[in-house]
């Protein structure tokens, strides 16, 4: 699914109400009623206090057409137009007088602190203040009011955007910002919807396609691809019958030191449960029993030094080389490491400790084969491209990161973002139960396993950041968030590959 800009959603609009030949008013009245079903769907009739606030912009129009559908069929509502400028939109004075008429009821009107209604724990709020057309922060008795919107601990929906988030900025940590508990976005999400900074004020997001210009929306670039289980599926390559373990490639696992085994395993584990044929690991001696005992399916080749990596040396020929997880930083490690590069010509994929030693080694950076993946945390990030003031100004650093050195940028988190230096994927599977230590060891393995496969490196970033999340989903279903460990996302991929392929209608 596309993510665009606000200007583009003004553009597909206009283009909308072109091509079909209706008014924007009709086009609200689409959307709204849209929202008005999702309202309807869940309430059922309940007798419930609906306390609807109005901008008087569009979203403010949007809100008078849900105020007016809920009147009809019965609901309680109470509308408040938020007069924060002497300017109305014309499709909000439309919908401002059919509301009045066929409800026979005038909204009240917010213009100061006095005039604030009470709302009670127990009400629904819709807040159609602002929408996506914010431009500047909420300031005054209307900071105020969504401050008390906020602490009224009332039940929120927010019809497109929640009010003071802008769609292309992070607001100030003081600014004042509707906390939605559930927001009903049109036709397509908001990039600030999967930010770290921004996140928290959406809640939990729907999106309402609202019929805008299919041509259109085919064509226009998005800011960003956001990947679900069709996106993802459309990635997966099945296997043929006839075929053997060389068919499906061969992937080195490379890291390790004394104490910091396990990573290698998880790892090492991960890339055999993703698909590759064959999966060989060098360690330090220390790990030669532990891998062995640990993970049979595994062929493993050790460093001469018993603790830490001092000189990698294989006549092996693999299709890929993930490198770093427990491997430390040690002056004689990041020899190693350097030296792997000179003599490594295929992409790899690099996380953990080999992060650290590119943040620390600029000219390893230079080193690196095209197309590498680097899965970096946001401390290892920040390490690698510097400190950022919010969100928007990270992104730009990682979009020149990955264009000057010719990478693919696994950015992990809530949501997984991918760059590749001229798109943006952002994962929308997985939970908080995989914020669990060996997670990021597991996702490395899931990758180059998949590259391993001749999946292409950014097909194999996008796709495994998927199926990460998606086995871990599996995985919090069964266990709940607490009890969820790194070993039990690597154990459920054969899940997740299962329902990546079931029909939607059977899941």
């Amino acid at each position: 699914m596309k993510i665009l800009s606000a200007e583009q959603l003004k553009e597909a609009d206009e283009i909308t109400i072109k091509t079909e030949g209706i008014s924007s008013t009709r086009l609200m009245e689409r959307a709204a009623s849209l929202v008005f079903n999702e309202i309807h769907a869940r309430l059922e009739g309940a007798d419930i206090n609906i306390k609807i606030f109005c901008g008087i912009g569009n979203n403010g129009g949007d809100g008078l057409v849900v105020a007016r559908l809920l009147h009809k069929y019965g609901y309680k509502v109470e509308v408040y137009v938020v007069n924060y400028s002497d300017k109305r939109s014309d499709d909000f004075l439309v919908n401002y007088d059919r509301y009045k008429k066929e409800s026979h009821i005038w909204p009240e009107l917010i213009k100061r602190e006095e005039d604030f209604p009470e709302i009670s724990p127990g009400d629904f709020v819709v807040d159609a203040i602002f929408g996506i057309g914010l431009n500047r922060p909420a300031e005054g008795w209307l900071a105020e009011l969504l401050l008390h919107i906020n602490e009224s601990g009332a039940f929120c929906l927010a019809v497109d955007m929640p009010s003071g988030l802008f769609p292309n900025k992070v607001p100030a940590k003081d600014a004042a910002v509707i906390k939605a508990n559930y927001t009903l976005t049109f036709q397509t999400p908001k990039i600030v919807f999967f930010l770290p900074q921004t996140m928290k004020f959406s809640g939990e997001v729907q999106v309402l396609d609202i019929g805008l210009d299919r041509a259109y929306l085919k064509k226009v670039k998005a800011m960003a691809q956001l990947i679900g289980k069709r996106e993802a599926r459309q990635l997966y390559k099945p296997r043929n019958k006839n075929s053997h373990k060389g068919d499906y490639g061969h992937s080195l696992v490379i890291g390790g030191s004394y104490g910091k085994i396990g990573s290698m395993v998880l790892s090492a584990k991960s890339t055999l449960r993703a698909g590759a044929g064959l999966c060989s690991v060098f360690v330090p001696k220390c790990g030669y029993e532990i891998l062995q005992t640990n993970f049979p399916e595994a062929m493993v080749i050790t460093d001469h030094d018993d603790k830490e990596l001092t000189n990698i040396e294989t006549d092996l020929e693999p299709d890929v080389i993930c490198f770093g997880m427990g491997a430390g930083k040690s002056s004689r490690t990041v020899k190693a490491f350097k030296g792997l590069l000179e003599k490594t010509e295929n992409p790899m994929l690099i996380d953990a400790d080999g992060l650290n030693m590119l943040s620390e080694n600029n000219v390893l950076l230079e080193m690196l084969p095209k197309n590498s993946v680097l899965t970096p945390h946001p401390k290892e990030l920040e390490r690698l491209i510097g400190k950022w003031e919010d969100d928007f100004e990270k992104i730009n650093k990682i979009e020149a990161f990955t264009k000057k050195y010719k990478v693919i940028l696994v950015l992990k988190g809530a949501h997984t973002f991918v760059f590749s230096g001229k798109h943006t994927y952002i994962n929308n599977s997985g939970n908080p139960g995989m914020a669990t230590a060996g997670s990021g060891d597991v996702l490395s393995g899931i990758i180059a396993g998949l590259m391993s496969q001749k999946y292409e490196p950014l097909v194999a970033a996008i796709l495994g950041v998927y199926l990460h999340g998606l086995s871990g989903d599996i995985c919090a279903e069964e266990r709940g968030y607490e009890a969820l460990t790194s070993g039990d996302i690597s154990d459920n991929l054969g899940k997740a590959f299962l329902t990546l392929m079931k029909d939607e209608k059977k899941v």
